[in-house]
């Protein structure tokens, strides 16, 4: 089984990373590697809506992405990760997730999703934020949603924390650290 995660803070060791760290710990225990990518330390260029991939499912520029559309076509479980700024995902994770248009001509106008592979795909969502109100975590999950699903991620689970900010506050939570191990390692069951 490959797993394949998406870091989308651009703040290093801060709380989403911590989440991130907790997941992938409880991947690797059950014996699995992870790809982790990291959009805000890679050369990554924004969606230019030039219908280039319309015909063909593939994307014209060429960049990082290349290493990211290889990984989503072979992974079967896939972990995202994003603090929660303005309502929505971070613009480092939403520049990767808005490239997937690509997948989305693929699947949609093409008719060619990308096949389930012998462990179905699966997905985990993590976000984190420092608003008290959930209307930003909705915004993030549909969002999410809309990625999930054009790269053939049938089904995810969603965990957020709010009214978290400050850098490493997700270490004071009660529950968060637990409840993403456990996510994680109902991922990777099969």
């Amino acid at each position: 089984m490959k797993v394949v995660a998406f870091l989308g803070s651009p703040r290093v060791e801060g709380n989403t990373e911590l989440l991130l760290k907790e997941a992938i710990r409880a991947v690797e225990e059950e014996g699995y590697s992870i790809t982790l990518f990291r959009p805000s330390q890679m050369n990554l260029s924004p969606c230019t809506n030039c219908g280039g991939c319309d015909d063909t499912g593939k994307c014209v520029i060429e960049d990082d992405m290349t290493e990211v559309y290889n990984a989503i076509r072979e992974a079967d479980r896939f972990i995202l990760a994003s603090p929660i700024f303005f309502f929505g995902l971070s613009a480092q994770i939403k520049t990767l997730i808005d490239r997937c248009q690509a997948f989305w001509c693929e699947k949609y106008l093409l008719k060619r999703p990308i096949p389930e592979g012998q462990y179905g795909r699966k997905g985990l969502l993590l976000m984190v934020g420092g608003m008290k109100k959930e209307v930003g975590f909705r915004c993030g999950d549909a969002t999410a949603t809309a990625f999930f699903r054009t790269i053939n991620v049938p089904e995810h689970e969603t965990l957020y924390y709010k009214a978290v900010d400050a850098k490493g506050a997700i270490k004071e939570h009660p529950a968060a650290l637990t409840e993403v191990y456990e996510a994680a390692k109902r991922l990777v069951k099969q």
